[in-house]
């Protein structure tokens, strides 16, 4: 348990400080993290007003704020009946609070006072990635070089949570609505609230309790519990081949194949035809070298067996370099209408599409 979960009792007013404490499962010690005070988040946001609202998720509603020295903030406040968000506050503080990259998003501070409990992060003018890919209109705005940027950004910031970090750092809901964009169209990394941290040599661990989101989930996880680096590099490959091709992979479907996305761009890719898999908007602005190089690497991170996945540093290596690429073996797909859904999911991100389904518990076997 964080020391601050104590400190409830603050002025209304109460300047910016420090908060620090413990969290038993991590072992990790001394978090500093700015702290606000409730006066401070309720002005920046006119009291939480519905026009200030961005949207909301499992945790409970987010805002947009601009502190009075004129920094734009976005505020996650808690749910008082969120337990599940109560969890993933503290998760995400814990993995979070230290880490800077400019490929994750910045927690700036939080405010605990009384019963209201809210993440202070830097705001993101460009919302997230999935209301630009999905949507007729603003997927237009992303050319080949904006995605080939979005793609290299967000392989960065995952090779460093797996790398660079100071823990290694497995995402586990690596997806579209999850990777904000800022004025200029770089990604960052976001929602770490079910995240997991590992120290030294250890690369996996095992959970009855799965959660993630459909279409998203490596095949290991979804079925058997087990997650590791490997599982948010599938993630990582998905998130590629939908970038790539506008579409999603969860709800995808090309005639009377029945197959999601990752079935549809193994066919091609076996047919010598991985081209026709790109999105028709950026056919004039393409390199087409580097479209097809990016499905087949994106092919590659979603084999399978993990072991045949390549780690993210290998991944970043690839995106850049104009070397032969290994050959693919078949992904882990799931066609529609597969087992993992059941009626105990629910959705983590209502902002998001109702076709993007996060399940919340499921039993491994």
């Amino acid at each position: 348990m964080l020391y601050f979960w104590k400190r409830s009792k603050m002025k209304k007013n109460e300047p910016t400080g420090k908060i620090g404490g413990t969290h038993s499962e991590s072992h990790e010690k001394d978090l500093d993290l700015p702290l606000f005070g409730l006066y401070t988040i309720s002005k920046a946001t006119n009291n939480f007003s519905i026009d200030n609202k961005l949207g909301e998720g499992g945790f409970g509603p987010v805002y947009k704020g601009m502190l009075e020295e004129g920094q734009d903030i976005a505020v996650k406040r808690l749910s008082k009946t969120s337990m599940q968000g109560l969890d993933e506050f503290k998760n995400e503080v814990i993995c979070i609070a230290k880490l800077q990259h400019r490929n994750l998003v910045r927690l700036l501070g939080c405010c605990i006072q009384g019963e209201e409990i809210m993440l202070i992060y830097e705001y993101m003018p460009n919302k997230s990635l999935d209301l630009f890919l999905f949507d007729q209109t603003k997927s237009k705005l992303l050319d080949w070089e904006k995605r080939f940027q979005i793609v290299n950004g967000i392989a960065r910031g995952i090779m460093y949570l797996h790398q660079d970090s100071r823990l290694r750092i497995i995402h586990r809901d690596l997806k579209a609505s999850n990777i904000l964009l800022d004025t200029d169209m770089n990604p960052k990394i976001s929602d770490f609230g079910i995240a997991r941290s590992f120290r030294g040599n250890e690369t996996e661990d095992k959970t009855n309790r799965v959660v993630g989101t459909y279409g998203y989930m490596s095949p290991e996880y979804a079925v058997h519990g087990r997650y590791s680096i490997k599982s948010d590099v599938f993630s990582f490959g998905v998130l590629l081949l939908e970038i790539v091709s506008g579409k999603r992979n969860s709800g995808f479907s090309k005639g009377n194949q029945h197959l999601d996305l990752l079935g549809h761009a193994w066919t091609l890719y076996k047919d010598g035809k991985s081209l026709e898999l790109d999105d028709a908007y950026i056919c004039d602005s393409a390199n087409l070298s580097e479209v097809q190089r990016l499905i087949h690497v994106g092919l590659l991170c979603v084999q399978k067996r993990p072991d045949d996945r390549p780690c993210m540093t290998t991944v970043v290596a690839l995106l850049s370099n104009e070397g032969k690429l290994p050959k693919a073996n078949q992904p882990g797909f799931f066609t529609e209408g597969d087992a993992f859904v059941d009626e105990g999911t629910t959705s983590r991100n209502e902002a998001s599409s109702t076709n993007e389904i996060t399940i919340t518990q499921l039993e491994a076997r």
